[in-house]
């Protein structure tokens, strides 16, 4: 009998054996989707992305598009996307939505045709990662390419579900759009005052904020290029280049982890 199992076993697809699982959590809805069911999902198709932000260089993928799956999400709504890792990348479902400009795709990774690893000794971006076409046309960041993508979710707006994070209500313009650039940049890794959903870095306020410990222009120069003040082969903080973060921005996120080291939560 166990060789018959065996043998059965043997005879099953290749992707009924190995086959990984997308939670959707849209409100009043929640859905499973194998990454089976995803590849034979009507609207998938064969798509090509020219600079892809995980590999460096263009990509092909089988993807569906995540509007396809968004079913009573409206552009108004605010989405979570949490990598297995612990990775929470927040974003506006306008541009998820959207059917021009910047359109966002939901890879799926076939078993049977795998995916190239990110690096020496790790795992592919697999087995699903949000990838964008044309993403400067709706200011789509690194960020928000999350891959070994585990789970989506509608939630309510980051400043409704974490006030901790709000700066003062007289504060400047700048810090102000710096609270914007954190949500954009820095909250998918990070915490601040101990909110947030993110389990993957430290906490930017918690026991002290970088722009108390970095002297000068370092953190600047950290925040361009991690590996160029610590060189540290473990490091995962990637560089925010100019192009990503120009100066004026980089210099607004500065004015908001000032403004927020004034008004630490208690430990």
């Amino acid at each position: 009998m166990h060789n018959l199992l065996i043998g059965l076993l043997a005879l099953l697809p290749f992707t009924a054996l190995h086959t990984a699982e997308l939670k959707l959590e849209l409100g009043d809805t929640s859905r499973q989707w194998s990454s089976a069911q995803l590849l034979a999902h009507p609207q998938a198709q064969t798509i090509e992305i020219s600079s892809d932000v995980s590999y460096k260089r263009s990509m092909q993928y089988r993807a569906v598009p995540l509007a396809a799956l968004l079913a009573g999400v409206q552009p108004g709504d605010h989405l979570q996307l949490v990598a297995s890792d612990g990775f929470a990348a927040e974003l506006s479902a306008a541009p998820a939505l959207s059917q021009t400009g910047s359109q966002a795709w939901l890879a799926i990774e076939d078993p049977a045709q795998p995916w190239p690893p990110l690096g020496n000794g790790k795992p592919s971006a697999g087995p699903f990662y949000l990838v964008w076409q044309n993403p400067a046309a709706s200011q789509i960041g690194p960020e928000q390419w999350p891959f070994q993508l585990a789970s989506i979710r509608k939630l309510a707006p980051v400043a409704q579900r974490f006030p901790q994070l709000l700066p003062a209500a007289d504060a400047s313009p700048a810090v102000q759009a710096g609270f914007a650039q954190y949500q954009k940049n820095c909250m998918a890794c990070h915490r601040l005052n101990g909110a947030g959903d993110a389990q993957f870095g430290p906490d930017l306020n918690i026991p002290h904020s970088p722009t108390e410990y970095f002297s000068g222009d370092f953190l600047t120069r950290y925040i361009r290029d991690p590996q160029s003040l610590r060189r540290w082969p473990q490091g995962k903080m990637p560089g925010f280049s100019v192009e990503v973060l120009n100066d004026k921005a980089l210099a607004e996120l500065l004015e908001y982890l000032r403004h927020m080291a004034k008004t630490r939560a208690k430990q």
